[in-house]
């Protein structure tokens, strides 16, 4: 059976969740998409997540979300990972740490989608192996779930085809996150693996990595604390769409999508992001 999977990039604040709002349940019908992934770890005001903006997630349409480095930046989700059964952090942090790092989810066709996240180490903080922790987690998911997806939220595209090497054959899907740049690298590696090395971001793209240009200019100039204020200009959800044969666990198809938002949101804040992040880094 052919399934499509959508997998969606950092979702940063405010404008990214509108742009989500409004062209995803659209995309999903146009596309007859079967599973969403979403990394939504900078969704509330530009830098973690809280339990209301996961909550709308899954109204708009949301099957999975994952997180990285800023996993835990908004504490109050934290019951959120020790709750619920579709949000995953880095599976390679400490195994002390809340939250789970494999979800899978029921598709209506029947097979299901299982996704792992992964946090690189170059460039990073601290974080226990990542190949090492695919070769644990993998073969446990394989057993509950029909096709698996990786999302590896590093910053060294070198880590990143690694990784994808590492997993061609033993996982379906494997896409990068965090750097917030679409890279133009899709392919199916030999043994049926999709990769990409970043999917980009769902955010304003008149911007830096989603954040006031002239802030983050301010910042890199005087080396001073800096408000990260959130972007508003030019909104886009970016992602790729994966087609793939359940029965075999190849990949089939990969492609890159790009849906603008016609509104462009002047508010960078509102209640549900908590409280907002004056020094944030990306």
């Amino acid at each position: 059976m052919k399934l499509n999977i959508l997998c969606i990039g950092d979702v940063v604040g405010r404008p990214g969740r509108r742009v989500l709002a409004d062209k995803l349940r659209a995309l999903v019908n146009e596309r007859s998409i079967d599973c969403v992934i979403v990394n939504a770890e900078n969704a509330a005001g530009g830098s973690g997540l809280t339990p209301q903006i996961y909550e709308k997630l899954m109204r708009y349409g949301v099957n999975l979300i994952t997180l990285g480095d800023h996993a835990f930046r908004k504490r109050d989700i934290i019951e959120t990972l020790e709750t619920a059964n579709n949000i995953v952090r880095p599976a390679n942090f400490s195994e002390h740490a809340a939250g789970r790092g494999t979800a899978v989810c029921q598709t209506s066709k029947g097979p299901t989608v299982g996704v792992l996240a992964l946090i690189g180490r170059l460039f990073m903080k601290p974080a226990d192996c990542p190949y090492a922790a695919a070769d644990k987690w993998i073969p446990k998911l394989q057993q509950q779930a029909d096709i698996i997806v990786v999302d590896f939220h590093a910053e060294a595209t070198s880590e990143k085809i690694a990784m994808g090497y590492h997993l061609d054959g033993r996982a379906s899907i494997c896409f990068g996150t965090h750097t917030h740049v679409v890279t133009a690298d899709e392919t199916i590696l030999p043994k049926g693996l999709a990769y990409i090395t970043d999917i980009g971001m769902t955010a304003a793209h008149d911007s830096v990595l989603g954040r006031k240009t002239q802030s983050v200019l301010k910042s890199f100039r005087t080396q001073m604390p800096v408000p990260f204020e959130v972007a508003t200009g030019d909104v886009r959800m970016n992602g790729i769409l994966v087609t793939v044969d359940s029965n075999t666990k190849r990949a089939e198809h990969i492609e890159r999508v790009c849906v603008k938002s016609e509104v462009q949101d002047d508010t960078h804040y509102d209640a549900d992001d908590g409280r907002p992040e004056y020094f944030s880094a990306f």
